[in-house]
Parts: structure tokens; sequence; C-alpha cells
């Protein structure tokens, strides 16, 4: 027995020849039969098209990591057009992280958010647990969202798993976007092993992270508690704690305090010869980094463990017991380093290190006000304590379509009041029809090194 079901309930819509097939295998009986089809059986888009106003288009489905626009233009290439809604589905469901969709609502669409969120929330259940919507502009200091939860539960403690790194995080207290997660890969890509990053505005560490779990020195820093906070949930989380130096301060105050030259260097100088370094010791701004031999004398060194009260180390008991004794230094020699190096456990730790006489890279990931800082970097780095070659500088900025990459290197220069020399600029991605957000690299240019003169001077 089996059964044939038509859409219509009068068969007269039935060609003759199909109707006389059909009885010559077997007996028919027409039966009628209503068949209901209620809200769970329909998409999410097709019951917001039969509730939203006429006119607007709805996309047939959606991708986890998303933006729905009214001009229906492109973020990333998990783009879709919808009813003027931006959906971002913080977590990647393929992953199992975490559980909160983002909802950029238009004015217009205001008087029907409880709906769509009440749509999106039971159909995309039980991956998407609370949906909320951004409400008002980013205007504090901390550049955190205001959020309104608009279904599901008040929770907005998530996990995300990137690139192998799992960081957890409230999307209410700290910023976070997980459409940058191929950037990040990309500009990690760039360090190697050893290599001494200073992270100026680390956040949650999606850089930091991942440096450290590739064998990098973090100076990690951010001016939001709840940033540094989660950062140093996530560095113990990923087992790289060890390697990651956290702090909360002023980007400004942060690169002052890493660079600045201990009280025993100086008066060590004071009571020798003083070595003085002309431009060809140094790497020229244009060459590439080297092989380890730039790196021997930076694992040779001793850490400086900052005893100040707005800096906070995230390394283990060990670390932070050492950190009351002050101005105390490591006495290894480089062979002792090295070995250690080479025979490291997990949570022994990176070899100890002097920024102020070698880092490798400075990230500056404030697109909106990035640029402004790089004032700091100039006069910082003292020439006469400085080994190997420059570090490069990753200062991320936004750039509109009236705008040019001359402006930007022009104000950089400014900042500098130096040349840069061969610039690169990366294009990470659209953040607005006429805005794209940009990574400036260059290398610090060594008219930028503080000169021992000018301490004699002033």
């Amino acid at each position: 027995m089996f059964f044939i079901c038509f859409a219509s309930a009068d068969l007269s819509d039935i060609q003759d020849k199909v109707y006389d097939s059909l009885k010559q295998l077997c007996n028919i009986d027409v039966v009628p039969y209503t068949l209901t089809l209620g809200y769970s059986y329909w998409s999410a888009d097709h019951i917001l098209k039969q509730i939203l106003p006429d006119g607007v288009e709805v996309p047939s489905s959606f991708e986890t990591i998303v933006k729905y626009t009214k001009l229906g233009w492109c973020f990333h290439s998990v783009v879709c057009s919808i009813f003027c809604v931006t959906l971002l589905l913080i977590v990647i469901c393929m992953v199992h992280a975490g559980h909160v969709a983002h909802l950029n609502i238009s004015d217009d669409l205001l008087p029907y958010k409880d709906v769509i969120a009440k749509v999106i929330y039971d159909k995309n259940y039980p991956r998407i647990q609370t949906v909320v919507n951004k409400v008002g502009t980013i205007t504090n200091e901390f550049r955190v969202p205001k959020f309104e939860i608009l279904a599901g539960k008040n929770d907005m403690v998530t996990e995300v798993k990137q690139y192998g790194a799992t960081f957890k995080l409230d999307y209410g207290l700290v910023y976070w976007n997980s459409r940058l997660e191929h950037e990040h890969i990309r500009l990690v890509s760039l360090f190697k092993k050893g290599d001494v990053i200073c992270d100026m505005f680390a956040g949650i560490g999606p850089f930091s992270i991942p440096a450290a779990q590739k064998g990098c020195i973090i100076y990690a820093n951010d001016l939001n508690p709840d940033s540094v906070h989660y950062l140093r949930t996530n560095a113990q989380i990923n087992k790289v704690d060890d390697y990651i130096f956290t702090h909360n301060m002023d980007a400004r105050v942060f690169m002052q305090n890493l660079l600045r030259v201990p009280g025993s260097e100086t008066k060590l100088e004071s009571q020798v010869e003083a070595v003085n370094y002309s431009s060809e010791d140094m790497v020229p701004a244009n060459e590439s980094l080297t092989s380890n031999e730039n790196r021997s004398d930076v694992q040779e060194s001793c850490q400086k463990c900052i005893n100040d009260s707005s800096v906070i180390s995230t390394t283990t008991k060990r670390r932070q017991e050492t950190s009351n004794e002050g101005d105390a230094y490591c006495q290894e020699d480089a062979s002792q380093t090295k070995k250690r190096n080479n025979k490291r456990v997990k949570g022994s730790g990176p070899p100890p290190v002097k920024p102020w006489e070698h880092f490798d890279h400075v990230v500056m990931n404030l697109p909106a006000s990035a640029l402004q800082f790089l004032d700091c970097l100039s006069g910082l780095v003292h020439k006469k304590y400085w080994k190997g070659s420059l570090p490069w500088i990753h200062c991320y900025c936004f750039i509109r379509s009236s705008e040019s990459e001359e402006l930007i290197l022009s104000e950089a220069q400014n900042k500098l009041n130096a040349k840069i020399a061969e610039p690169i600029f990366h294009r990470v991605r659209d953040v607005a029809p006429n805005k794209a957000m940009f990574c400036f690299s260059f290398r610090l240019p060594m008219e930028c090194l503080k000169d021992e003169t000018e301490d004699h001077i002033q």
C-alpha cells in the first residue's frame, strides 16, 4: 500500500491519460486530507518576509558570520542582504563556539525588533541562545558598543574558537569582531618564534594569544581593565601565560615604561667607557629581519619586572613573587639561556629579554585612532642601547574613498617627524560603502631613535 499526494483536493485538473494509467496500476481512492504547515515548518526568512512590510528583500538563508544591510553590499565573503538588519552571529557554530547573535537594526525597523529577534532565536536554538541589538554609536573610551537583549538568556559571556585558540569574553564588556579572524592569522604569520611583540591595544588577545602559541614573547596592553582580565584568562586557557606580560594603562605610558632604561643600566654606563653606535651598526630600515643572530642578544639578556601599581603581570606564581623584589634581574649567561630554551617544557616560560634593547614588532590595532599614537614612538628607543634590526610597526587605520594612502603616509610621517621608507598598505576589509580598514606596516625610521647627545643637550 502506498499513498500519492496531490496539492489540490480536486482531481479534475489531472490529465485523463495520467488518471487512466494510475487506475490500471492500482485501485485509486480519493481521500481528502488537510495538511497544516505551522511555524516550525517555515524558515526564518520566509516567516520574516510575511511579517515585515512589503517590498523588503529577504534572502533564503544566512551563515554564521553575516552582515545584512539596506544597500546589500558585502562586508565579507559570507555576506547576505536582509531587511535592513545587520546580523552577526558572533560565534561559529561549526566549531561549537559561543551562543550570541548580534543585530544592528535600522531605525525604520525598530518597531519590529522583538519579533525579528524572536524568529532568529527560535530558528537557531540551541546554537544561538542570546540575541542582542546594538544601541547607539560607540562613544566610550574602551570602544565597546552598548547592547540590549532582545531574546534568550541574559548571558553575554561566551567562548570563541579561532585558529586553534580559545577566547573567553563578555561581549557586553569588551570588543570582539569575528570577521577579523583572517587578518589575525595573516599578521601573526609574519612573526617568528622568539620574536618580541609589543601589542599596544591588545584587547582580549586576538593577536597576542596566537603569537604566544607560536613561541613569541608578548608585552600586551589595553586600557580596558575587563579586556585585560579576559586577556589573562585566555592566556591561561591556552597555556601561554608564561609568554605574555599584560599591562593595563594608556598606550603611551605603556610604551614609555616598557622602553625606559633601568637605573642600573645607566649607572653602569657612567662607570665604564660609553659605546657609541653609529648608523652603520644598525640594520637598514629597508632590510628584512635576519636570522637568529639578532635574537641571541635578546635571549642572553634579562627581563626587568616592572614594579608599577598600574602594571600587572600574568605570569606564573614564581614570576609574581619575583616582581615584589623590584628591579631584580636574572643573571644567566648565554649558554645557560640557550640550553634552557632548547629544553623548555610546558610552563617553563620564554627566555628573559630587555625590551629597551630589542623588540621585533609593534601592533597598533585601534583603527579609529592608532595613527594619533605614532608620536609616542619618536625618541622612545635609545640608540645607545638598541641592538639588531629596527622593529616593524603595524598600524591599523580607516581610509575613506575621499582619502588616499599618501595622505595616511603623510600623517604618519608628521607624527613620527621622520620619513617612512617602503610603507606597506594591506586592505583588511570594507566597513562601509566608502570606508575601508587597512593595516599600514613599516620599519621604524632611524630618525626616530633617541641619540645620546640629546640627553646632554637637555
